[in-house]
């Protein structure tokens, strides 16, 4: 069994200079990236500059694991601070040496990467989004595929799910039910169907 440590021994560094992007909120697939030396900042930056700063990286470090050990979707911005050094592989690669690892290490990975996009989103969201897109993307993230719709259990209560959403429990109630008019949504109570999640996930996306 391959260890991390020596994974990373068989790639080629590179040396980026301050102010470069490593990675952009809502990009797919991307590499995943060990930080060697530097800084890197985290959070939502937009034309340039950070509208958010949501933490930094101090090397020795992984920009973002999120991504490699779940859907392959960045949740935030990566801005390097200061001159960098790092390694990169491709998500594929990383995943190829996951596979490899004992299950125990894999659940907790996927874990801990749950608990950092969680986190992360629930921040970033409030700063990038309308109500209407962070609803959506609350619904898609809780969803269960049943054939051609999916479906959410809602386990807690509206006015508990506004809070998460920083929303009033009153735009939570007039944005479910401008959905169920549209034909978005069918249900109430404790379990909805979402009947056109593409048209969800359109709504979550930048203009």
């Amino acid at each position: 069994m391959l260890s991390l440590s020596d994974l990373l021994d068989r790639i080629a560094p590179q040396v980026l200079p301050a102010g470069t992007r490593l990675q952009e909120r809502g990009q797919s697939e991307p590499n995943t990236i060990y930080l060697i030396a530097g800084q890197v900042s985290v959070g939502l930056w937009q034309a340039d500059r950070w509208v958010h700063r949501q933490g930094c990286l101090q090397a020795p470090d992984w920009v973002d694991l999120s991504a490699a050990l779940l859907d392959g979707q960045v949740c935030f911005d990566a801005v390097a601070d200061t001159e960098i050094e790092i390694k990169t592989m491709s998500l594929a690669h990383f995943r190829l040496w996951l596979l490899d690892q004992p299950s125990g290490v894999q659940g907790m990975l996927r874990s801990l990467a749950r608990q950092q996009r969680d986190w992360a989103e629930t921040t970033l969201s409030r700063l990038a989004m309308d109500a209407h897109a962070r609803c959506a993307q609350w619904l898609l993230h809780q969803a269960e595929p049943t054939g051609a719709t999916c479906r959410v259990q809602l386990t807690l209560r509206k006015r508990q799910i506004a809070e998460h959403l920083g929303m009033a429990p009153e735009t939570l109630s007039r944005i479910l039910r401008d959905w169920r008019e549209q034909g978005l949504i069918l249900g109430r109570g404790r379990t909805l169907s979402l009947v056109d999640p593409s048209r969800l996930r359109s709504l979550t996306q930048p203009t």
